[in-house]
């Protein structure tokens, strides 16, 4: 591994670990909590909408994972095919505040996150580390640019912020096909699992916290 991924492998890591690092009162409470608390009561139909809809993408996106550690090539299939649904369903929600040339423009972002993602799924059960390495590269750069094109729209969104959250979301990507490739006692593969969904919740209320403050007449 060369210095600049060995660089990324440990922010990315050490993100992970932290939750986010940079961010504010309120994204680092939502990580800390998400597990336990409630959707935030402002705009709390965004709230669950935008959970439901951030959860998806990390249930199929893990439905591709095990689909390809167990050699299910029809499996990897659907659930790739969902991941590209579910992106859209989020793009869709975005367009209804933004207009539809924003929803394009994230869709081809989350595109490229979908496109690191899969990669790191596909390295890891090869065994390729070069290609894991590839991936996080590519994720790292993407989400410096969801995080600038989301903070470009919204004045309550710190690209800084987003972009550390995104990347520890991408290390809770690592860390779980990483175990799946170890085959890590299904304990420790549970408890990633819950951190992950936990951490995409406080990533979701972070977002509508920003759109609900942004169109105030228009969230519910």
């Amino acid at each position: 591994m060369n210095m600049k991924m060995h660089t990324l492998s440990i922010a990315c890591a050490a993100l992970l670990g932290l939750g986010f690092t940079t961010a504010t009162p309120v994204m680092a409470q939502g990580h800390a909590h998400a597990a336990t608390a409630p959707a935030a009561t402002n705009a709390p139909n965004l709230h669950k909408a935008m959970r439901a809809l951030w959860h998806g993408h990390v249930v199929t996106t893990r439905d591709y994972a095990l689909a390809v550690f167990a050699g299910d090539k029809a499996g990897a299939d659907k659930a790739a095919n969902a991941v590209v649904a579910n992106a859209k369903d989020i793009t869709g929600a975005v367009a209804g505040f933004y207009g539809q040339p924003a929803g394009d423009a994230l869709l081809k972002l989350l595109a490229g996150h979908w496109g690191a993602v899969k990669a790191l799924t596909d390295s890891a059960h090869a065994g390729n580390a070069a290609g894991e390495d590839k991936a996080l590269q590519d994720a790292v750069a993407n989400a410096g640019e969801i995080s600038k094109f989301l903070a470009g729209a919204n004045p309550n969104w710190k690209a800084a912020d987003l972009n550390s959250g995104l990347i520890a979301h991408f290390g809770h990507h690592k860390s779980q096909v990483d175990m799946m490739a170890a085959k890590a006692p299904q304990d420790k593969q549970d408890a990633e699992w819950k951190a992950m969904q936990d951490h995409m919740d406080a990533i979701a209320d972070v977002l509508t916290d920003g759109i609900a403050k942004q169109f105030p007449n228009k969230v519910n």
